[in-house]
């Protein structure tokens, strides 16, 4: 049976395409390094499509952000859950973040670089929830460990995990995690009561 214009066999599928698509392309260009028609060529659809499925360009930025998160947070979940103990979690965490600093597309945080491009409401609203996500995972750990206020242990982990991948996007890529981990370890030594 042909499928009629403007319809497709999976939408569910073409919106995932279009977002996996999307994300190296913006990842590397920029939010604003790159127009919709060149996007639409770059992905191998229409604008119709991609307006059928997102409304907007800003549509498909909040889509790509929200399955960056989803996918960073899994990442990161994953590499600490084998790895033991607090320490070794925060050693997993911190080698998994130094080798995706040395890959050769690293541009660092794709969330962080989205909201000082794009200081727009919805674009901080995801950048937020992504930053939670870590919180809630560095909460987990420093409850693990037994941390006096693990609160506040998860919100200096967060501050160095963002500040080694600003200096490893933008001054040493080389040593940036691996100083990370070693601040992070020093952190949950003395978190303890």
């Amino acid at each position: 049976m042909p499928v009629s214009k403007g319809s497709t066999i999976d939408p569910g599928r073409t919106r995932a395409a279009i977002v996996q698509a999307a994300t190296d392309v913006l990842y590397e260009r920029g939010l604003d390094g790159v127009g919709v028609a060149e996007l639409c060529s770059r992905l191998g659809v229409s604008k119709e499509t991609l307006y059928r499925h997102f409304g907007s360009k800003d549509g498909l930025v909040q889509a790509v952000l929200e399955a960056r998160s989803d996918r960073v947070i899994r990442w990161l979940t994953d590499a600490t859950a084998q790895a033991g103990d607090p320490a070794g979690r925060v050693t997993a965490l911190f080698d998994a973040l130094h080798g995706w600093y040395g890959e050769p597309a690293f541009r660092g945080c794709a969330l962080l670089n989205a909201a000082a491009q794009h200081h727009t409401d919805a674009v901080r609203s995801i950048t937020a929830r992504h930053l939670g996500r870590y919180v809630e995972l560095f909460t987990a750990i420093a409850e693990e460990a037994g941390a006096a206020d693990p609160a506040r242990l998860a919100r200096q982990l967060l501050i160095l995990v963002e500040g080694a991948t600003v200096v490893a996007d933008h001054h040493d890529p080389a040593h940036a995690g691996e100083h990370a981990r070693e601040a992070a370890l020093t952190l949950l030594a003395a978190a303890r009561p």
